[in-house]
């Protein structure tokens, strides 16, 4: 048996040298989501505003999560149980064209609300810590310190497409309150009235929400976490440095159509032609890069 166990899959059967008490969360419940989020309102600064009102055609670019407002409330006789509110802010960016020359970039915020029913089990306790937390004066938390926790994990969703209504006085709901955190990631005032013309974004998200709870489990210990690698710092010496780089072989050399097709075949594309195939030109781009 060896002496010491290192981090990653154990070989052979250690023993663990004693038990040790941890403090983790517990996940109680869990559910995943692959969603088309259609038509999405989207409130556009005011020199975008002022861009799209020009617009002939509006293609889609990008979309950036912004933030996730997230509330926990128990649901009343299903003890247990808990509804999560997710309020997700996102940052639309498209391109504009209004003549023959260049398109130009727009930007504005696309909201999302979303609810679910989750187990959460139940907790009397409540549970106070010494740990810094800057400006924690939220009432809610304050009066209910015994709800679990909502977790929302959520990838970049990706921006499936944009379309342009013309218009006033749709009778849709406008925006009243944006938060400064949000307005803050736009370079110019957004709009939120309902004149003019008026975007729409369509979104294809991945997201997995979670209630975790503070548990304390019993595991076993082999030993303490050692880092082996020693710390190196970069050399003074530039010339040292670029010594250890590596000779760019594939920029003097660009791949051949057997290589391509080979590339092809193991991320699972069909056979490239001569003439156009997107999976090999990005296959080609991404190696010589």
């Amino acid at each position: 048996m060896p002496d010491k166990v290192s981090p990653g899959p154990l070989h052979g059967n250690p023993l663990p040298k004693e038990a040790v008490c941890i403090h983790t969360r517990k996940v109680y419940d869990s559910c995943r989501d692959k969603e088309c989020l259609q038509d999405l309102r989207v409130y556009l600064t005011r020199c975008s505003q002022a861009v799209l009102d020009g617009a002939i055609n509006v293609k889609p670019r990008t979309a950036e999560l912004l933030w996730a407002y997230i509330d926990v409330e128990p649901i009343p006789f299903n003890k247990g149980f808990y509804t999560v509110d997710v309020k997700y802010f996102y940052k639309v960016t498209a391109d504009v064209f209004a003549g023959v020359g260049r398109p130009r970039e727009i930007t504005g915020l696309a909201t999302y609300d979303k609810r679910t029913v989750l187990f959460g089990s139940e907790g009397s306790v409540r549970i106070f810590s010494s740990q810094y937390a800057p400006c924690n004066g939220d009432i809610q938390n304050f009066e209910k310190t015994n709800l679990p926790i909502a977790v929302v994990e959520v990838v970049d969703p990706v921006l499936l497409g944009v379309k342009v209504v013309d218009g006033q006085g749709c009778g849709e709901c406008v925006m009243n309150e944006i938060p400064e955190t949000i307005c803050g990631c736009f370079d110019d005032e957004l709009v939120i009235s309902d004149d003019g013309k008026k975007l729409y974004a369509t979104l294809g998200q991945f997201s997995i929400i979670k209630l975790e709870r503070d548990i304390q489990l019993l595991m076993p210990s082999y030993d303490i976490c050692m880092p082996e690698k020693e710390c190196s710092g970069s050399s003074d010496d530039p010339c040292e440095l670029f010594q250890r780089f590596k000779f760019p072989v594939d920029e003097f050399f660009p791949p051949k159509i057997s290589d391509m097709i080979k590339a092809g075949e193991k991320g699972g594309c069909a056979a490239p032609s001569l003439n156009s195939c997107g999976c090999c030109q990005s296959a080609n781009q991404t190696r010589r890069k």
